[in-house]
């Protein structure tokens, strides 16, 4: 019973866990989609595409009456979705990794709270060994563990950890575990891997002036790493150790498990809030329920905020260790950062570009976001839906890797504000704020509805849906080759940078499901293994979204015109014509749409294909599909 009341009391959760982990506040693969798409060759013809979506509805059917007549579990919640297999077929659940795509059912078990959300679990074992962590005294050296938090200056566990070293007089040790099995299951990008990598290079760097080692060892499989970092503990003597909470499934339930296993041998793990501005389970309804509309919730969360301004205050970085610790640790202080795995190498050409366009490590984020203060935040607005102009802020590659804290971000937004209200002042202020809040909207939905991290949308009907899986519509999604520009470019713009501006983010992804009426999943995956800033959170919000089968979407029947998407926010084509080189000759409107406009024999002359479907036609299609799928019994 107390992990629901945890759960309905926004009041009790916090100070629960702030008792049990924390002081005060101190002011201050799989082979990749990007070689392999989906297995599965679907029919290009018209007839045979309904030849085939026919065929598919009868076996849907014939699957949903077997399941009816009988269940092949003795749990019947641990019965698969009756599309699991298709879904494996096409490389949309990692079953190396991940059991088959959970039924309806059990995603409605966690909405009805009849199953316990990882994070429960989570603060149940702080609660349970709170006494026992309590009764640890340090020991020979307190450690860090460093997640996706790289970055010495505002970041709370690694603070918190600093200050038991210093009053107890002992040595701080950072360390950071490199998984690839994690980076395969995770789906996480070579771009994002090797940012990564150099980001701990970075760190090392600065935390050695502090006299402060970084050991990173590599642990091959993925379930070794609790006992691995027991181990590490015992040999160094280390007595606590604290890290920065991550909301994913994976994330909390090793956490979880872990507290148990320190607090059995003796160690005290301490796990915080620290991602969020505002922590998940902070804020909730008038009638006590989470949030799943985003313009409400952000008007609690700036409340809340007001109403809490220490949210918003600063954590030192750590002090320097005493000149003891390199004799004590000097093998911890030559350890090397190691290469990418085999699998997320970049080539040297790729790794020469993106170095010069990600600069890695906290300085270089708290450079571009002081750039970005300076020039470009008060027209922010007015320019963030253009991609062919420089108006975003373009730190989220920091905001994921954790080389920017969303809580710097937002104060130093605030603090360049003419009011110390996030809504009011500058309206680029304003609306900068309310983008960079759009992450912890999107970690609070991680932590209440668990299963979105589990291939499934935050509406379970929606898994009923009867999606496409043609591959050669899929190839040329991803290659840029649609006939549709803007579409296109967009896709054009992640080849050459690993990185896709928002708007055209909801483009692509619109017209990969509401008009290839392909499976969403599929470009979720491809996003995050591409995307220099992939974040699960964020980009299967994202998703969902554009998809409409997420948190606060937009409704199914509205599908995103493509062309005149691309009027609207490339109105002169510049864009187009930077990441599209074939169509540079074409003038004018004809840009938006060259087969449509009088230029198809200049596209066709060029090499640019022309549509591969027809919008209307398209638009309505999926208008039928997403009716017949939700209406779907597959309980």
């Amino acid at each position: 019973m107390v992990v629901w009341l945890l759960r309905n009391s926004s009041a009790l959760f916090r100070t629960t866990l702030a008792a049990a982990t924390q002081p005060a506040i101190r002011v201050k693969p799989r082979r990749s989609l990007t070689t392999m798409p989906p297995k599965r060759k679907a029919p290009t013809s018209a007839k045979g595409e309904a030849e085939a979506l026919e065929a598919k509805k009868q076996k849907i059917e014939s699957s949903l009456h077997q399941k009816k007549n009988g269940s092949t579990t003795a749990d019947p919640l641990r019965e698969p979705h009756p599309f699991a297999a298709e879904a494996e077929e096409n490389g949309v659940v990692l079953r190396q990794f991940y059991p088959p795509e959970m039924s309806n059912a059990r995603a409605l078990a966690y909405n009805n709270n009849e199953l316990p959300r990882p994070i429960e679990v989570l603060v149940k074992a702080m609660e349970e060994t709170a006494a026992a962590r309590r009764k640890v005294a340090v020991r020979d050296a307190v450690v860090h563990w460093f997640k996706m938090d790289l970055r010495t200056r505002d970041n709370r566990a690694l603070w918190m950890a600093g200050q038991k070293a210093r009053e107890a007089g002992v040595p701080l040790v950072c360390m950071y575990i490199v998984s690839p099995q994690d980076y395969e299951a995770h789906l996480r990008a070579p771009i994002r891997i090797d940012f990564m990598l150099r980001t701990l290079r970075v760190l090392k760097g600065d935390l050695a002036k502090l006299g402060i080692p970084l050991y990173v060892e590599t642990v091959e499989k993925r379930r070794e790493i609790p006992s691995r970092i027991i181990q590490l503990m015992e040999e160094w003597g280390a007595s606590h150790l604290f890290a920065n909470m991550e909301y994913e499934v994976d994330e909390l339930r090793r956490e979880a498990k872990l507290i148990r296993s320190c607090a059995e041998r003796g160690i005290a793990m301490e796990v915080v809030h620290d991602t969020c501005v505002v922590p998940p389970g902070a804020l909730t309804t008038g009638a006590g329920k989470q949030y799943s509309v985003y313009s409400p919730w952000y008007r609690s969360w700036v409340a809340y905020v007001h109403a809490n301004p220490e949210l918003l205050d600063l954590f030192d970085p750590p002090e320097p260790n005493p000149e003891s610790a390199r004799e004590k640790l000097p093998a911890l202080f030559d350890c090397e950062i190691p290469e990418a795995p085999e699998s997320k190498r970049l080539s040297e050409k790729d790794a020469s570009r993106f170095h010069a366009l990600y600069p890695a490590g906290e300085h270089e984020a708290m450079d571009r976001l002081e750039k970005f203060g300076e020039e470009k935040i008060g027209s922010y607005h007015a320019k963030r839906n253009f991609p062919a102009q420089p108006g975003t802020s373009n730190i989220s590659v920091h905001l994921a890797a954790g080389t920017l804290s969303s809580r710097t971000a937002v104060r130093y937004a605030r603090d360049r504000n003419k009011t110390k209200k996030l809504n009011e002042g500058i309206e680029g202020i304003k609306v900068w704020i309310s983008e960079v809040a759009w992450r912890d909207f999107y970690k609070h939905v991680l932590d209440h509805w668990p299963y979105v991290c589990m291939n499934k949308p935050f509406k379970p009907e929606y898994s009923n849906i009867t999606w496409s899986y043609n591959t050669e519509h899929f190839e040329a999604w991803r290659t840029g080759r649609t006939g549709y520009p803007i579409v296109d470019a967009a896709m054009r713009q992640v080849q050459h940078m690993g990185w896709m501006h928002n708007r055209l983010r909801m483009v692509v992804a619109s017209f990969l499901c509401k008009d290839l009426l392909l499976d969403w999943r599929l470009g979720e995956r491809w996003f995050m293994e591409n995307l220099v800033d992939g974040d699960f959170a964020s980009n299967n919000g994202g998703w969902g979204f554009s998809a409409s089968v997420g948190v606060d979407p937009q409704p199914y029947f509205r599908v995103f015109n493509p062309i005149l998407q691309s009027e609207k926010f490339d109105p002169e084509g510049e864009f187009i014509r930077k990441y599209l080189p074939e169509l540079r000759g074409i003038a004018g409107k004809a840009i938006h749409d060259p087969y449509g406009r009088g230029a198809g024999a200049l596209a066709k002359k060029a090499g640019y294909p022309q549509m591969i479907v027809e919008h209307k036609a398209s638009r309505q299609k999926a208008i039928d599909m997403y009716k017949e799928g939700i209406k779907r019994d597959t309980a």
